[in-house]
């Protein structure tokens, strides 16, 4: 089913736009190495159908954004983030981590091509709290084409949790927010805001699709520029069924029903409890 579309609690509803060629003409994807489809199924908690439809792929998402977070752990711990998929697959399923969106949407793109979909890359810039966005390449969204098109994303951190219909101008709600998709010139611009206050947009994305390599550079600049936010501090977060926890430098926050917790993690042994507890995560380097 469709997240049925609020208009009162989420504002207009925008005319469906023609298919005018958008994302025509895009690079096809190519094979990806092989993965365990069993083992990574079991990581995300998912027993269900693999049929290749909106329903599965819809219910992949859910569970993955659930069970695996995104982190930067590795930025901070200074481990080397590769981008071949059994290096992704090795940490993801087998070392039970997280990551950014070039290893989660990297891995994510993977499983679903061995399921039987059809998966795209794309290149967004995201938009940054000084209201700029950043360059090519910033961040790496994904679009499945079944039936209909679908914006579909494990890599974001706090984000649309369903994947999100690519070819309607319709406000979609999901929970206490609500998104839309809106046309830029040559570019696509995805927008969030929850039930009350204003739109603000998120990332925007082009129409050329590319190969997870293509993000090689990006990655790097993330895991050693101090320009960059995730050589800052340690950010590590996932959604719950209730809201979602998070932890961000040295404090810990739980949302739950739009309420939000927050405390102080004061030393070490309270920061990697509080990973292994909420997070399932051991980190060996104490």
């Amino acid at each position: 089913m469709h997240p049925a579309t609020n208009h009162s609690a989420c504002g207009a509803v925008y005319p469906n736009p023609e298919k005018s060629g958008f994302f025509a003409g895009s690079s096809s994807a190519t094979p990806e190495a092989h993965i365990d489809i069993t083992s990574y199924l079991d990581r995300i908690g998912y027993d269900g159908p693999l049929t290749p439809d909106a329903d599965t792929l819809r219910a992949l998402q859910v569970a993955h954004l659930h069970t695996v977070p995104f982190e930067n752990l590795s930025i901070i711990l200074d481990e080397p983030i590769d981008l071949d998929v059994e290096a992704l697959f090795e940490k993801v399923v087998t070392r039970r981590r997280g990551g950014f969106c070039y290893e989660l949407n990297g891995l994510f793109a993977a499983l679903l091509r061995t399921l039987g979909f059809h998966v795209e890359m794309f290149s967004a810039r995201v938009r940054g709290s000084d209201k700029e966005y950043g360059p090519a390449f910033d961040h790496l969204t994904l679009l499945v084409s079944l039936s209909e098109r679908w914006l579909v994303d494990v890599g974001f951190g706090d984000s649309f949790l369903e994947p999100l219909r690519l070819d309607v101008r319709e406000v979609q709600p999901q929970g206490e927010r609500c998104y839309r998709i809106l046309d830029h010139k040559a570019e696509l611009v995805l927008e969030s805001k929850g039930r009350e206050g204003e739109w603000t947009p998120q990332y925007r994305f082009g129409k050329t699709a590319f190969q997870l390599a293509d993000f090689a550079e990006m990655c790097r600049f993330h895991q050693s520029s101090p320009e960059s936010h995730f050589t800052e501090k340690t950010v590590c977060t996932m959604a719950t069924p209730e809201g979602r926890v998070t932890i961000s430098g040295t404090h810990f926050i739980r949302t739950t029903g739009g309420e939000r917790k927050e405390r102080e993690l004061p030393d070490k042994p309270d920061y990697l409890n509080t990973l292994r507890e909420q997070f399932n995560i051991v980190i060996d380097k104490e």
